[in-house]
């Protein structure tokens, strides 16, 4: 519907050489790189964008890990309405699944280590998590050994995301996706979402969001405008500091744009820029210094040498 389309510019109307974009897309096609979607926001307007074959702008497609960052949305709202603190132990949102067993492995995970991926295991457990045989992921979450101290060091770790998701669903009756309808979707103009979920019926928090180019965009440009849309405030700006600056080294990733930093589902990345970023090539990148949120799904492996191409051929274009 046009009335929920975000507006549109010329790329010279809002300082961006026009000619850049198309060496953007160029350099993406002569490197082979399997694009499905690109959008380019500056000072709030659609100043490009662009389709691959077979894919159109009204298409939901997969966020796989993008869904992080949504996730971790809905918990700073429930911080801000004073409903949770992320200080608080995880157990206490769970008392059904409280053994001794579980409580001396758990006892000192608290919601800012599942936020800032730090929850203490030594390896992502996530697998482990989705195939345990009765379908409860919790129990199978809290069961799995805490090998490190929580806070010491960043895994990746989207069983994380998910306990994240429980907490909400916990917290307010209602799943994830449901309470994000109300309090982010709808007023952004969102529609027709869908999220999978655990035999258990909770959204999979760190994965299984589908949304189109454009929704991604428009998420990204609520967290440029530091949580105001429209003039309607839908999370505090001091969430989405918090959320966006870097709480846990993430050096000893592989790439340069992923040892930039962790926040609370975000990453940082060069150049003064923060996203959202899936697997195969998924992203929501956000540069406050720039004014400007670019939006990326593809079926792609080579991710930093997807963005090595948005650093070298856009931000200098970029007045």
């Amino acid at each position: 519907m046009t009335e929920h389309l975000l507006p549109r510019s010329k790329p010279e109307d809002q300082n961006i050489i026009p000619q850049a974009i198309e060496q953007f897309i160029m350099a993406i096609e002569a490197a082979g790189l399997n694009m499905h979607s690109f959008m380019l926001l500056r000072h709030g307007y659609v100043v490009s964008e662009n389709w691959w074959p077979t894919h159109h702008p009204d298409e939901p497609h997969a966020l796989f890990s993008i869904s992080k960052s949504f996730c971790s949305t809905a918990i700073g709202m429930l911080v801000d309405d004073g409903l949770l603190s992320i200080e608080e132990p995880v157990l206490q949102y769970f008392p059904d699944h409280m053994t001794p067993e579980i409580e001396s492995n758990m006892s000192s995970l608290l919601i800012r280590h599942l936020l800032t991926m730090t929850s203490g295991h030594s390896e992502d457990p996530t697998n482990l998590i989705r195939n345990t045989q009765d379908g409860d992921w919790v129990k199978a979450f809290f069961e799995t050994p805490i090998e490190e101290a929580p806070g010491s060091r960043f895994v990746y770790n989207s069983g994380a995301t998910y306990l994240l998701s429980a907490i909400v669903q916990k917290v307010t009756g209602q799943t994830l996706l449901d309470y994000l309808r109300t309090r982010l979707f709808q007023p952004l103009g969102i529609e027709n979402v869908t999220w999978d979920s655990c035999p258990m019926g909770i959204n999979c928090g760190g994965w299984g969001l589908n949304l189109t180019t454009e929704d991604i965009a428009k998420f990204g440009q609520l967290y440029l405008r530091k949580g105001v849309w429209n003039g309607q405030r839908l999370i505090s700006e001091e969430w989405i500091e918090k959320a966006t600056s870097v709480h846990i080294s993430t050096a000893a990733m592989d790439g340069i744009d992923k040892q930039q930093g962790y926040g609370y589902q975000f990453w940082r990345c060069q150049f003064g820029g923060f996203c959202g970023r899936g697997a195969n090539g998924q992203f929501c990148i956000i540069m406050p210094k720039q004014d400007v949120v670019i939006a990326i799904t593809s079926d792609e492996k080579r991710m930093q040498a997807l963005l090595d191409i948005v650093w070298e051929k856009l931000l200098p274009a970029i007045e």
